[in-house]
């Protein structure tokens, strides 16, 4: 718990102080030639172009990063294990920080520069992101995963379970064009089973940090009480917290006999403030775990 606490916050912080050594760590494209070997070299109808076939190209990698893991337990008073879980999770944060992301197109000067800005907040290439009520939601999934997934599946199976979960995200969006059709479908099934817990938690966080009501009221109605491979109701969520958040403002200035701030892109930095709140309350969940076991 410690190691992930500590490797959380050295990734936020070489995102803001070195973005371009952050970048440089995050790159996959090995990744991508592997997917690329496999397609080639596997016979027509074997495994690898079945719903399971992902699992030829996840178990490989996963499996030597386990090793090590396991090695390295221990080691030096567990010093070499916290920097190769350091290491692990800065790989797998990202690609890109969030909140720089946010910043920059809070920054934009004009409506041009705004919606190039606005397309690299976008959770998957292709999904349109544009301002209006249905931003929240956009952030929401890109927080997911660009932060809160590895984090979760770090904390859970250390650095092998943060490389699982970026190398299946990688699968199933960036590089979905070079697997096989049924492969790419599996590849999103077990996407969708990786991030709906995260989501789940991401949505309990939420409701604490926002209105608990809207929040709870927007998870029944977009499914999150089922069990199914999907997480759109983080999305629903988001929207809601959001509007109730606005709202909330909206009242406090016409209690106080002022007109309620009028701006652009009011629901991105809504939405961006909930974010950090909701990842400040994992952070204080992990540090009180940490502490608890110290003085026990």
């Amino acid at each position: 718990m410690f190691t992930t606490l500590v490797a959380v916050i050295v990734a936020l912080v070489l995102g803001h102080v070195a973005p371009a050594l952050g970048a440089s760590l995050r790159q996959f494209h090995w990744y991508s030639h592997w997917l690329e070997w496999l397609g080639s070299h596997v016979a027509e109808g074997g495994f690898w172009r079945g719903r399971h076939g992902i699992w030829l190209a996840l178990l490989p990698p996963v499996l030597l990063v386990a090793l090590l893991q396991f090695t390295l337990s221990g080691r030096l008073m567990g010093l070499v294990s916290l920097l190769f879980g350091v290491v692990v999770l800065v790989c797998t944060w990202g690609p890109r920080d969030l909140d720089i992301d946010v910043e920059a197109t809070l920054d934009a000067s004009d409506p041009e520069s705004r919606r190039a800005r606005l397309a690299q907040l976008a959770p998957e290439p292709g999904m349109v992101v544009a301002e209006g009520p249905a931003l929240p939601g956009r952030v929401m999934r890109s927080a997911l995963r660009r932060w809160f997934a590895p984090l979760m599946w770090f904390f859970l199976l250390g650095p092998a379970g943060a490389l699982l979960y970026r190398l299946v995200e990688r699968a199933a969006v960036a590089d979905a064009a070079l697997l096989p059709a049924e492969n790419a479908a599996g590849t999103r099934v077990v996407l969708g089973w990786l991030e709906w817990p995260v989501a789940q938690l991401m949505v309990l966080a939420l409701a604490l940090a926002g209105n608990f009501d809207l929040v709870f009221r927007a998870w029944r109605a977009g499914g999150g009480d089922r069990w199914q491979a999907a997480s759109g109701f983080l999305e629903a969520c988001g929207r809601a917290a959001v509007r109730g958040e606005l709202a909330e403002e909206a009242a406090d200035y016409l209690s106080e006999g002022q007109l309620p701030v009028a701006g652009e892109l009011l629901e991105l930095r809504d939405a961006m403030s909930l974010v950090w709140r909701m990842l400040l309350l994992w952070l204080a969940l992990l540090a009180l775990l940490v502490i608890a076991g110290w003085v026990s």
